[in-house]
């Protein structure tokens, strides 16, 4: 995928909305510049990828905590199986 795109004050520089999109960058994203032999390479150094950032938001990290104390309290319930966790709900 190629875009062109314009240099503006100061070096700031805007990257399309679809290369953008299909490299999964957001606002914030760290980016690594490098000139070679070809030109110049951006290279995105997201620690998290973000097809995966949903895990590590404060809404699911508080829930996997709470799971995780259940387990230890011996609270929770665990399903060897799919079939056994879906008989479990419809019983409910």
């Amino acid at each position: 995928m190629k875009k062109i795109t314009t240099l503006r004050e100061r070096g700031q520089l805007t990257i399309p909305a679809e290369i953008r999109e299909a490299a999964h960058l957001a606002e914030g994203d760290p980016i690594a510049v490098e000139l070679t032999a070809e030109g110049i390479l951006l290279r995105p150094q997201k620690v998290i990828d973000s097809t995966q950032a949903w895990f590590w938001s404060p809404p699911w990290q508080q829930g996997e905590r709470e799971a995780s104390q259940e387990l230890e309290a011996g609270s929770g319930q665990r399903f060897e199986s799919a079939e056994e966790f879906l008989a479990a709900l419809r019983s409910r």
